[in-house]
């Protein structure tokens, strides 16, 4: 009981305007100074502390830099490129181009609303002039970034491996085949609304294996890093947190040495952008470290596991129930909230109940990111909408038909485990 009106708590000081950090803070600190805890106050700052000395946690601003470094390398220009000659040609090209683009920045990016602020500079202005409606060319750019996020490098399934002390490896390789399957899915429901609107082709033809291999090697080293992640990862060459730091590594060397369109300013200028990401992340991290130890304190992952398999005897049945809440929360607060809040909680609940939670945290990250894309306060929507000039009733309608292809994703996503599972069970075992 006291845990539920701690959350409440934390969540009532966000609505009125206090910094997320501040909120999950205040109201797990006093939870320390409650009489009836009997806990030294001292138990707060220990834990707070207690969350930084984390090895994995390394990988969060290894990534958020590798993100900046990567955008000021000139690789964002190579890849718009390739995504122009693999899908210029279909119904809708540009809104084609945009999806393909975010499918091949999600092993840069890693995060949605990084991406979709990106693309909304590069190709909302020219969706527009060629006829695409602003609410539809704003909910793509949108919804786009969730495939960004789900491909690995993603920031939020480092955290939530991190929160969950579930292996980001592989987790990383989990998110592959969600991530192909997100694309496939917009890619669709865009044909089909282009095929209404007679949105038009960028190209006038498919291209020849000639044209896609100039643009693959245009692109080549750019393509070349996730997959040396992935292979990486799978051989023990590196930890995901050991990941970052490579990444990182190749950032330079690609944006220095061989496309030598990273300027030292432009080193600058990401190493300042990143302090400021990890600057409000980590904050949120160690003080969300009080919060988890209070929930664990309270015993409330085992008290809600024991109440979910006495209601629940189908593990499809749970995972819909907990999909629904995950969806209606990530619509009214911002996914890295979500993921420090309910990771501790979620991840023994479905795990008592036979869920891998590899399998659970494609699903969770792809609903809570989902949700900053959808009213009344998502942040992807706030950003494209801000940028491109589109009304929020405009944004709305043009989202449902986007809405309605990720959330059959999700389904399949839940009733076949295995879409998720076979990749890093194959590469890693079982």
């Amino acid at each position: 009981m006291i845990s539920f009106l701690l959350l409440c708590l934390a969540l009532g000081f966000m609505v009125i305007g206090m910094p997320v950090a501040f909120a999950i803070g205040v109201a797990s600190v006093l939870y320390f100074l409650l009489p009836t805890t009997f806990m030294p106050d001292i138990t707060a700052v220990q834990r707070i502390v207690a969350a930084s000395q984390s090895f994995p946690l390394l990988a969060v601003p290894l990534f958020i830099l590798v993100g900046h470094l990567m955008n000021g390398s000139g690789i964002t220009p190579r890849m718009m490129t390739l995504a122009s000659t693999l899908a210029g040609w279909m119904r809708g090209g540009l809104a084609q181009v945009s999806l393909l683009l975010s499918a091949l920045m999600g092993g840069i990016s890693g995060s949605a609303v990084a991406d979709a602020a990106m693309q909304s500079r590069i190709l909302g202005g020219p969706m527009i002039k060629e006829g695409y409606s602003k609410g539809f060319t704003a909910a793509l750019l949108s919804v786009g970034g969730l495939i960004t996020a789900t491909i690995p490098p993603s920031l939020g399934l480092i955290l939530y491996g991190f929160l969950g002390e579930v292996s980001i490896g592989r987790l990383f390789i989990a998110g592959i085949m969600p991530g192909v399957f997100l694309t496939i899915a917009l890619m669709i429901a865009t044909a089909w609304i282009s095929k209404k609107r007679d949105y038009k082709p960028v190209n006038d033809r498919a291209p020849t294996w000639r044209e896609v291999g100039a643009a693959v090697k245009t692109a080549f080293w750019a393509i070349l890093f996730p997959v040396w992640l992935i292979v990486g990862i799978r051989f023990g060459i590196f930890t995901p947190s050991e990941a970052g730091a490579f990444a990182v590594a190749y950032a330079l060397i690609v944006g220095v040495l061989i496309y030598r369109e990273l300027s030292l300013a432009a080193i600058v200028d990401a190493l300042l952008l990143s302090v400021r990401d990890i600057g409000m992340i980590m904050l949120i991290i160690l003080l969300s470290g009080a919060f988890g130890y209070v929930i664990t304190f309270e015993r409330v992952p085992q008290t809600l596991a024991e109440i979910t398999t006495g209601l629940f005897t189908s593990k499809i049945a749970l995972l819909f129930a907990i999909s629904v809440f995950l969806l209606i929360f990530g619509m009214l607060v911002e996914a890295t909230v979500i993921v420090m809040l309910l990771t501790p909680i979620l991840v023994p609940v479905i795990t008592a109940a036979g869920v891998d939670p590899v399998h659970f945290g494609l699903i969770m990250m792809t609903l809570v990111t989902f949700g900053g894309m959808t009213p009344p306060v998502g942040v992807s929507m706030f950003t494209v909408c801000g940028i491109l000039n589109c009304s929020y009733k405009d944004y709305t309608r043009e989202l449902v038909p986007l809405a309605i292809a990720v959330l059959s994703v999700v389904a399949i996503i839940i009733v076949f485990p295995q879409v998720v599972l076979f990749l890093p069970n194959l590469m890693m075992g079982g």
